[in-house]
């Protein structure tokens, strides 16, 4: 008896014992089955817990469930063992049990009580097979093993009721932790949005959901206004959903204070815009808070899961306490805030871009900071030190002259002369004495020997714009001054070398002018080692509130005024408008503006931002200079392919002979196209 205790002693949880009794009772009791029922806490009914059998007995399952009659009551009331010669006719009595009664026919049981002198626990039902008996030393060690079943059931409800007291504990603590944490977010977040945004993050890390909302009543329009959406795996569908109005039903439970849970059903039978786009989300439970003071309602707090039934009434209790510490916030914010709102912010919004516009975001008098703008920035930094020549693309007005003076000054050139020229700014003959310089009497109006652009730029860095508009004679020229690094004046043989860094740019399509043969091949590729393209003013408008604020300074201390802010409203307007023109046309429209504003406050000319885009004309440049070409080949047709004298095609199109031959250099017009 002493080993069989021992051995039983050693089973670390309740469902170890049972399952060892007849292991280690084969010794000196042989037994065909061990099941173990435990009171329920109605204390009418047991239910079958654990059980150690034969193959061959009856296959009653875990959870069967008995009733406390006959001998089972017996058991429970005496707390002493009942034998019974066939158990199959007390099986009989628990219609769980009937039908493994005829299975267990003849077999002789007992029936143990489960108890320890503070609590009834259950019953030890102990079977042996057909034709065996009960000796007393068995039915005397069977007795001392069910005391040993019993105090195994006290320690392990002793165990999963400290295990359930410390995990009340640790929710308890979590709950304590979360409200302090947002009551050191109120603290210390000035800002209602900031405040919002780490709650919502402390929020999401103690419920587990999926989103969380803050929505404020905006008083005036009777809506409810979505203030910060913080849903990190969403789909956006919810941010249609910024936005609502208020019913009357609506407004009560915001004045009651009445937090809500909904269901999957519940969810159902909210408006139909925002059941689509919950569905769309898969958002299958709600809890919502309303955030409300003594003042009245001012808005809620919506936490919602794609999990059903995520919620519960302790989740809603604890999401309506952070509603009230929120609201209280608020309701200071709100009091406090918005009479001086208006005046600080525009005041602040002019201070914090102009410390923005001569600090962060002013890279060589480059301003901006969208993502389009830092890549070329980027760009810029990098080339800059290297000394490769660098062809900038991009639209009129997009300020490539300022991104190679930032790429000169960058650069190891930086002290000596950054040199610029305008290709088409110059007569295409004259472009050829603007780069190379010439001798004094070179060519009718040589007056004096003049140092060309290379020249000047020697050591430092020539800026070409507008590249593509160079004649076809002057691009083998132009390459072998690059290639080579040496030229010659107009009217001298000497050769002169210089070191130049070039820096080349152009709105055109140089490759489609290459496919026309408009410009050369190997030029181009030898200005093509570093392109760079620079956004127009669409692609980069976040930095437009930065450009408009810059040039409403500028231009207001040259003028002598104070203009000091500019509307939100005409803020909007200025962004949102085409500027095909780019930076060039919004500088001379806020100098514009500027002329025509008397008071602080900048007066945009939002008639002229309706205006029609030029764009379509300058689109249409392409099919212009199709039909300047074609007129032109046209009028030689018609003089036989004479250029000049009477019935000539320069008469015929009244145009000098000269600029003739330039536009059909420029057009690439070859013989064979006018000539019969």
């Amino acid at each position: 008896m002493l080993d069989v205790s021992s051995a039983m002693v050693e089973q670390p949880t309740v469902k170890a014992v049972v399952h060892s009794f007849r292991r280690v009772l084969s010794s000196s009791c042989r037994l065909h089955g061990a099941h173990l029922y435990v009171l329920g806490s109605d204390g009418e009914s047991l239910h079958l817990l654990e059980f150690d059998r034969e193959a061959d007995a009856p296959a009653i399952k875990i959870g069967t469930k008995i009733s406390r009659i006959g001998e089972v009551a017996r058991v429970l009331e005496d707390l002493e063992p009942v034998f019974l010669s066939d158990v199959s006719q007390e099986m009989f009595k628990h219609p769980d049990l009937a039908p493994f009664a005829p299975e267990s026919v003849g077999r002789p049981t007992y029936i143990f009580p489960v108890s320890t002198s503070q609590q009834r626990y259950g019953i030890l039902v102990v079977t042996k097979d057909r034709g065996q008996e009960f000796v007393p030393e068995d039915v005397e060690l069977l007795r001392s093993l069910a005391s040993h079943v019993a105090v195994a059931l006290e320690c392990a409800l002793a165990r999963d009721s400290a295990e359930l007291y410390q995990r009340q504990v640790v929710k308890e603590r979590d709950r304590l932790r979360l409200l302090l944490e947002i009551n050191n977010h109120i603290v210390s977040k000035l800002d209602i949005n900031e405040l919002f945004r780490s709650a919502s993050a402390s929020i999401r890390t103690y419920f587990r959901n999926d989103f969380t909302g803050f929505w404020l009543i905006d008083k005036q329009s009777n809506h409810l206004e979505c203030v910060v959406l913080d849903f990190p795996s969403g789909k956006s569908s919810l941010t249609a959903v910024l936005k609502s109005e208020l019913s009357d039903t609506d407004h009560g439970k915001l004045r009651a204070h009445v937090p809500e849970l909904l269901s999957v059903e519940e969810i159902e039978m909210l408006p139909a815009g925002i059941v689509e786009r919950l569905k769309a989300e898969s958002i299958a439970s709600m809890a919502i808070a309303p955030m409300a003071t003594a003042a009245g309602p001012l808005g809620l707090i919506a936490m919602g899961s794609r999990r059903p039934n995520n919620f519960g009434q302790e989740d809603l209790d604890l999401l309506s306490q952070i509603s009230t510490q929120i609201a209280l916030a608020v309701d200071n914010a709100v009091a406090y805030g918005r009479v001086t709102e208006a005046r600080d912010r525009l005041e602040e919004e002019r201070l914090y871009l102009e410390s923005e516009i001569r600090s962060e975001y002013n890279f060589e008098d480059i301003i901006g900071k969208s993502a389009a703008l830092r890549k070329v920035l980027d760009q810029v930094a990098i080339v800059a030190p290297t000394g490769s020549t660098v062809l900038l693309h991009g639209e009129t007005g997009t300020g490539k002259e300022l991104v190679a003076r930032a790429i000169h000054n960058l650069s190891p050139r930086r002290e000596r002369t950054f040199v610029r020229l305008n290709c088409a700014a110059i007569p295409s003959g004259l472009v050829e004495s603007e780069l190379f310089g010439h001798e004094k009497g070179a060519f009718t109006g040589a007056l004096m020997q003049k140092k060309g652009r290379f020249e000047l730029a020697d050591q430092g860095t020539l800026f070409l714009d507008e590249i593509g508009d160079i004649s076809l004679e002057l691009q083998p020229k132009l390459l072998r001054a690059l290639q080579e690094r040496e030229f010659e004046r107009l009217g001298s043989t000497k050769t002169i070398r210089v070191d130049v860094r070039l820096i080349a740019a152009t709105h055109r399509d140089l490759q489609s002018m290459i496919r026309n043969n408009q410009f050369r091949e190997d030029l181009f590729y030898r200005l093509n080692v570093c392109p760079i393209e620079i956004p127009p003013l669409r692609e980069r408008r976040e930095d437009i509130p930065l450009l408009v604020h810059y040039f409403v300074l500028r231009h207001s201390r040259q003028m002598q005024k104070r203009v000091k802010s500019v509307p939100k409203h005409a803020m909007e307007a200025l962004v949102n408008a085409d500027w095909p023109g780019n930076i060039r046309q919004l500088e001379n429209f806020i100098e514009r503006c500027v002329i025509f504003t008397q008071g602080d406050e900048l007066n945009v000319l939002r008639a002229e931002l309706k205006k029609p885009s030029v764009r379509s004309v300058a689109s249409a440049a392409p099919s212009f200079e199709q039909a300047e070409r074609q007129a032109i080949v046209d009028a030689l047709i018609a003089a036989s392919g004479r250029i000049a004298g009477k019935g000539g095609a320069a008469e015929r199109l009244g145009l000098k002979r000269t600029t003739l031959q330039n536009k059909m250099n420029k057009l690439n017009i070859n013989r064979a196209e006018y000539s019969g």
